[in-house]
């Protein structure tokens, strides 16, 4: 039935006219920081997750978006109830705008059909700001006006509450969920001087529009050998914008994993990363396969993290490990 149910919903969300946008935060390592584009991907283990990641995008060109992000989750039980709680603060900037979101998250967990169904929402702000000040419009030619009034010349900011949810699934060997952001469809309203000069208060609105994600992967073990295939999807679309993206990694004992993917119409990416104990740290590169390719060194990534195991239960409180066996 679940195969069924993730069939429907690619199929689903693929019947948007396909076309590139970027919508939140992009991230060729999507499968590493689920929570970012699903609230219900948290608690998914035993361990307190952390993750940090920073990009910059198309390289070598002036305003282009960089991106960086802090999320953190863990599962915990209430009255015998599985429950997860995470945070996710991501910013951005590109070119004279930057935004800030911060969301906090809460999911309820239900084991059945042999894995864990996660059902989550998160609540937080959207922050926007819009430099004005650096604006620039050259004047003196027949092609520009120095003198815009629908361009700011002060800076401008506002901020606006924001909704999630989302649906997860995690089976030992696959997962899969669904999940929309910017639920209300925020519009930032910012004040400021308008760029002809004049004393009155003109008003400028940013909109947030809602996006919906479908996120899947699985781990493929290679038998007797120690090397096991973990493909991962992400499609995502705001009703206006489609964009898909596939990554093919194969993983080595469970410490060095690398691999090649695709965002459609967009870019052709590959990863490296490696595991030690709880410690993660992961690199990707984008080539872009656009005509931004003349321009730009192309986009980099870099992910780290770490997992904290956390054990609350009553029996454990008051263990302690003998030096015998340290």
């Amino acid at each position: 039935m679940m195969k069924h149910l993730i069939c429907i919903l690619v199929a689903a969300v693929l019947a948007v006219m396909p076309a590139a946008a970027q919508t939140d935060a992009q991230f060729t390592q999507f499968y590493e920081v689920p929570s970012i584009y699903n609230p219900a991907a948290i608690g998914l283990t035993d361990f307190v997750r952390l993750r940090g990641a920073g990009r910059l995008q198309w390289v070598g060109i002036d305003g282009a978006p960089r991106t960086f992000d802090i999320s953190a989750n863990m599962p915990y039980k209430v009255f015998n109830k599985r429950l997860g709680a995470g945070i996710v603060m991501q910013q951005e900037s590109i070119g004279l705008y930057s935004s800030l979101n911060l969301n906090a998250q809460i999911g309820y967990k239900l084991r059945k059909f042999g894995g864990e169904f996660t059902g989550a929402i998160q609540i937080g702000m959207f922050d926007q700001r819009f430099k004005g000040s650096e604006s620039y419009v050259p004047d003196g030619d027949d092609y520009h006006q120095g003198a815009d009034d629908a361009i700011p010349t002060a800076d401008l900011h506002g901020t606006a509450l924001d909704l999630g949810a989302g649906i997860w699934f995690q089976h030992k060997l696959w997962h899969a969920g669904i999940s929309a952001t910017h639920l209300t469809a925020p519009t930032i309203r910012m004040g400021g001087e308008s760029g002809s000069g004049g004393t009155d208060e003109a008003i400028y609105e940013f909109h947030a529009p809602r996006t919906l994600y479908f996120m899947a992967g699985c781990n493929i073990p290679i038998k007797n050998t120690l090397f096991e295939l973990t493909p991962s999807l992400m499609v995502k679309s705001d009703f206006t914008f489609t964009g898909a993206e596939i990554m093919a990694r194969a993983r080595y004992n469970k410490f060095l994993s690398f691999g090649v993917g695709y965002r459609y119409d967009d870019a052709i990416t590959a990863t490296i990363a490696a595991e030690i104990k709880n410690f993660y740290i992961g690199y990707s590169f984008d080539y872009a396969t656009s005509a931004l390719h003349s321009a730009s060194a192309g986009s980099h990534e870099v992910v780290v993290g770490y997992s904290l195991k956390l054990d609350l239960g009553e029996k454990n409180r008051n263990r302690h490990r003998s030096i015998r066996f340290m």
